[in-house]
């Protein structure tokens, strides 16, 4: 089983073949595996309901406990295993009505729909460019997602990987179907927005002009609200802008489709920093009604290793923001980069663009295990770049107060860690030195929650982000409805 298996749908399987085998003749095994099924069923059709997850639990644990069998004891046992281990599926099928794997027909119209994170109807817009009918393709893309152009460039298309096509012989192109509608707009393209006087009078905050706080931005303005956008940087854009290469994104097609949304109605507001220029407090004193923070992750995670504040070290984040910011950044002639993601990659061949000898990606896993977009990678070994997998550093070597190099150790995978990968672990071979004048770390993002917060203390999740609900609570009547 992979990402293409739905557990949910596994354990119904699972259940289907229990009532073929059971003899019957006790009630926990005959009538409580039935019900086990039915409740499986419901949640796969899309008719799920809360509270469906604790009724199989407490049903599945009852019949374990009865069951007269070996077989009706163990009946509940890939219901109760995939819950405990994949809750989040069950909870996506039951509350977002989506199945991520596009396994189960009654909550999947297309695979490549479900694959999306927008969930932006691909049939529909592909079959609107088939018929030349571009501008009502982008309204339709527009209806889910307002980055079309943006998303053309930059995204890495997990809806081709589910494309029925690939069946036959090979998978859509769904986003070169996407860039060539993007390209054909001459005028900008917007979907149906609501006049509500009511909506308009109400103040809402958002913080963050990043992908998530313009895109709430953009969907609010359609509903005839007027939202207010506070962002610490000069531009808004967030990493679309300050960390993602021009050669990548194109800035006057990321800048188009903000004018877009500004022009919806919506007000941005650059150079304010929460905690330092306002604080939530003072947006509630101010009237706002609602805030929504989207202040992604701005600050780069730490390599933890001795000299890394020496001269000579960046994070790769802080890297392309001043570069993509200001313009240009300093680099050196022998750049080391730590990490194999995204960051990774677009700092490394950045580096190359301005005139670095030599670029080497230094990465503890294999190729096949790198964050990264596999074409971006080809397309980095293609300008030079080159990759030292399976090595992970040891030491940062400092002289008169600058990166000299970086101390290394070849890594061998060991067993499975609870990502699903094989963990890395120190290989028999000792270590050895890569010289350096310029050492970029990319292997991470974080947030300064305090920061933002101030005397606010919300939840933090184990990784240091806020914990928040994807989904709005429900209400009583919705409770009530639901039971």
């Amino acid at each position: 089983m992979d990402e293409d298996s739905c557990m949910v749908d596994v354990a119904r399987f699972f259940l289907e073949f229990v009532q073929e085998e059971s003899c019957g003749k006790c009630t926990p095994c005959r009538v409580g595996t039935k019900r086990l099924l039915e409740i499986l069923e419901r949640i796969c059709d899309g008719k799920g309901k809360e509270g469906d997850i604790e009724d199989l639990i407490a049903l599945g644990t009852q019949i374990q406990q009865t069951a007269l069998c070996g077989l009706g004891k163990t009946a509940p046992n890939p219901v109760l295993s995939t819950i405990r281990h994949f809750r989040h599926e069950y909870e996506e099928h039951i509350r977002e009505k989506k199945c991520r794997a596009g396994v189960c027909a009654g909550l999947v119209r297309a695979p490549c729909q479900s694959g999306c994170p927008a969930s932006v109807d691909i049939p529909g817009f592909v079959s609107l460019v088939g018929e030349k009918r571009y501008a009502e393709a982008l309204r339709h893309h527009r209806e889910r997602n307002p980055f079309a152009a943006a998303c053309a460039r930059i995204c890495f298309h997990p809806c081709e990987h589910m494309c029925r096509r690939s069946t036959v012989d090979s998978s859509v192109a769904i986003r070169s179907v996407k860039r060539f509608m993007v390209d054909q707009e001459l005028v900008i393209q917007i979907p149906e927005v609501l006049e509500n006087a009511r909506n308009a009078a109400r103040k809402i905050a958002i913080v963050g002009a990043g992908p998530a706080g313009l895109s709430c931005a953009y969907f609010l303005a359609r509903l005839g609200y007027k939202p207010k956008i506070f962002e610490a940087a000069p531009r808004p854009g967030g990493m679309m802008v300050q960390t993602i290469p021009e050669y990548r994104l194109p800035r006057e097609m990321l800048a188009r489709e903000i004018r877009m949304i500004e022009g919806l109605g919506v007000d941005i507001e650059c150079g304010k920093v929460l905690g330092k220029d306002f604080t939530l407090q003072q947006l509630k004193d101010q009237g706002y009604e609602a805030v929504f923070l989207a202040a992604g992750a701005p600050e780069g995670v730490k390599i933890g290793l001795a000299g890394e504040e020496s001269q000579g070290v960046i994070e790769a984040i802080n890297f392309l923001r001043e570069y993509n910011i200001r313009g240009s950044v300093k680099v050196g002639k022998h750049v080391a980069i730590i990490g194999g993601g995204n960051a990774a990659i677009d700092a490394a061949r950045t580096a190359v663009r301005l005139g670095a000898e030599t670029v080497s990606v230094f990465y503890r896993r294999t190729r096949e295990q790198m964050p990264a977009y596999e074409e971006e990678i080809e397309e980095a070994e293609a300008e030079g770049i080159i990759l030292k997998l399976l090595t992970a550093p040891e030491e940062i070597i400092v002289e008169n107060g600058h990166v000299a190099g970086v101390r290394c150790r070849k890594m061998t995978l060991g067993s499975f860690d609870k990502t699903g990968r094989r963990r890395p672990v120190a290989g028999k071979d000792g270590d050895f030195m890569v010289p350096c004048d310029q050492l970029i770390a990319a292997i991470g993002q974080r947030v300064d929650v305090p920061a933002l917060t101030g005397n606010l203390k919300p939840a933090v999740a184990a990784n240091g982000y806020i914990l928040a609900n994807p989904l709005p609570p429900l209400t009583a009547n919705q409770r009530s409805n639901n039971a």
